[in-house]
């Protein structure tokens, strides 16, 4: 059997990918498939071990490999829930996405998962190969993992510690592919999935959100201590329903303030990354699957996105 073959047939397929070792006619391939996802490494593995045998192989072996991709996980945080956290970590992977970027969104709140209908992809369940998840993939083309995807809908999840801490990894090791960046929305507070996410998983930033008001911005410190006796860098501050204006008249109030969190952003030396208004255009839209930053006309979330690209540029 000629080893010249037999290397190019598997070459034809795979390319620099595949590594060729010949015992006689018993043919062992070693299979690069980093960043591929799992569908094209399924193939690819099939094509090779034919393109062997069909070169002569009586018999093929193929090693699948793949390096641990290095991701920039950013988590997207809040020191008190209600302040719009999971619908600015939706827009925010859909504007780094249409920027350039290939994220995954990791629905980390587990006992309020909200990403499945904000993302379109409600009642549709993940697989898992070879006991990974696969994010399940949006109309936004943003690939989502969520706990929502995994319980039935409005079953409430009475998990202690550990296990919150066991499904959090599941989602952020997933199957994730090519994807360099992952939104990690979390829950609110500072609690066990905060921590798990900071010791374990690392984030290389964090987004605080939080509206204009005092009380709310009380509890933003919270989140932003806890990322900085962590040693995570604050990514920098969202001022969320900064901001009515009325359909009616167009008079813009401020019935949660205004500049609160840029102030604060200010006098503390955070970036402040931007204000998203109290627009129920923005919240219909979210409700019906469709984030604004999926529109070509998104003025709110872009700026915010490219602000948090800059930096990621820049580390």
């Amino acid at each position: 059997m000629d080893r010249q073959v037999i290397e190019r047939a598997v070459a034809a397929v795979a390319g620099t990918r595949a590594a060729v070792r010949m015992d006689g006619a018993r043919v062992g391939v070693v299979l690069d498939a980093t960043g591929l996802d799992p569908e094209t490494r399924a193939a690819m593995e099939a094509e090779v071990s034919r393109a062997a045998r069909e070169a002569g192989a009586d018999e093929v072996r193929v090693v699948v490999t793949a390096e641990r991709p290095q991701r920039a996980l950013i988590a997207v945080a809040s020191g008190k829930g209600g302040v719009g956290k999971s619908t600015l970590s939706a827009n925010l992977a859909i504007a780094l996405a249409r920027a350039g970027r290939r994220v995954g969104l990791v629905d980390a709140d587990i006992y309020g998962p909200s990403q499945p209908r904000l993302m379109a992809v409600e009642g549709i369940r993940p697989e898992a190969i070879d006991k990974k998840l696969i994010p399940v993939a949006t109309p936004h083309g943003v690939p989502l993992l969520s706990m929502g995807q995994l319980v039935e809908p409005g079953r409430a999840l009475a998990w202690r510690g550990p296990m919150t801490a066991g499904a959090l990894g599941q989602l952020v090791d997933a199957e994730w592919g090519a994807a360099d960046t992952l939104i990690v929305d979390l829950p609110p507070g500072t609690g066990d999935v905060q921590l798990t996410m900071v010791q374990k998983h690392r984030p290389v930033g964090a987004v605080i959100v939080s509206t204009p008001q005092d009380l709310a911005l009380i509890d933003a410190w919270r989140a932003i201590d806890l990322f900085d006796k962590a040693g995570v860098p604050i990514i920098g501050l969202v001022e969320n329903m900064a901001g009515y204006a009325c359909p009616h008249c167009g008079e813009v109030s401020d019935p949660f303030g205004r500049g609160g969190a840029e102030a604060a952003a200010t006098a503390a030396g955070i970036p402040f990354l931007g204000r998203v208004p109290l627009a129920i255009g923005i919240r219909t839209a979210s409700d019906a699957g469709k984030p604004p930053a999926a529109e070509p006309d998104d003025a709110v979330f872009a700026p915010i996105a490219a602000r948090v690209a800059e930096w990621l540029a820049a580390r």
